[in-house]
């Protein structure tokens, strides 16, 4: 048996744009009837949604499921950790890849030491610092896969979030760093340390997120961003993001529920979004 391929990390490096999808219900069901949509790539949350590594491996099984199911029309999986850096977030992501992650989206990445750190956390040695338990993983299919360890670092794909001033200040050495595949920018968290907290939308904050979406495309990465508005979306498509979530699943459930009781009772509120 072949080492899996990673089509999400083929797409970008090819420079073909990824429509995705945020998961943040932590529920292996609605994560499998996701995951048959559509969508190139669902992010699963584990930074801000309840999400550990048992339920996140449900999710990933669910995601296999309708890869199953589907063939072609399924998305990949992209999963968030809690962190990255530090001997903590080494030890994290090394079990986030072993449960069979093949894409990690890593928050809070600041400096290009840091986005260094990240890189070899997903790596087998002696290009990185991956701890070697393959007959363990899910990854490896428990050693089925016999050629796992010496595959595996050229399917793994590394994705880490900007979203401070100072990682926009440092943006151009991580975009740079060996090993990183993309570069997400977060809004949200960026407008905070703008001095914008709640605003995403105020001009500094989108001039900022369209020279990172330049910056990072000139240092020859893959630009992500979330943006639950069309406008918003399209803008950040136009300018070159190759990764691009177009929606949140707790909003859409959120909304589509709140819609369906406006149709029966007067005086219901309307759903608000972030408008990233």
């Amino acid at each position: 048996m072949k080492t899996p391929h990673n089509p999400f990390k083929q797409a970008l490096a090819e420079g073909r744009t990824q429509i995705g999808l945020w998961a943040a219900l932590a529920s292996p069901y609605s994560t499998e009837l996701l995951a048959g949509i559509g969508y190139d790539w669902l992010l699963l949350d584990g930074e801000h949604a309840p999400n550990d590594l048992r339920s996140t491996l449900g999710q990933l099984q669910g995601v296999a499921s309708a890869q199953h199911a589907f063939g072609d029309a399924r998305s990949h999986p992209v999963v968030r950790v809690p962190l990255g850096t530090g001997e903590a977030g080494t030890a994290l992501i090394k079990q986030y890849l072993d449960i069979g992650a093949q894409t990690l989206l890593v928050p809070m990445v600041d400096t290009p030491e840091q986005a260094a750190q990240v890189a070899a956390a997903c790596r087998y040695p002696p290009a990185g610092v991956r701890g070697m338990g393959s007959s363990l993983a899910r990854s490896a299919r428990w050693n089925a896969h016999p050629r796992y360890v010496h595959e595996a670092n050229g399917q793994v794909c590394v994705l880490v979030q900007a979203e401070t001033a100072l990682a926009m200040r440092h943006l151009d050495a991580i975009a740079a760093t060996p090993g990183v595949d993309g570069v997400f920018i977060g809004p949200a968290d960026l407008s905070a340390s703008m001095g914008h907290p709640g605003n995403a939308a105020h001009p500094d904050v989108q001039a900022a997120i369209e020279q990172g979406i330049a910056r990072i495309l000139k240092a020859g990465k893959a630009p992500g961003i979330l943006a639950t508005s069309e406008p918003r979306a399209r803008k950040w498509l136009a300018a070159g993001a190759l990764f691009v979530a177009v929606g949140i699943d707790t909003a859409l459930l959120a909304s589509g529920a709140q819609a369906l009781l406006g149709q029966f009772k007067e005086g219901t509120a309307a759903a608000s979004g972030a408008g990233y």
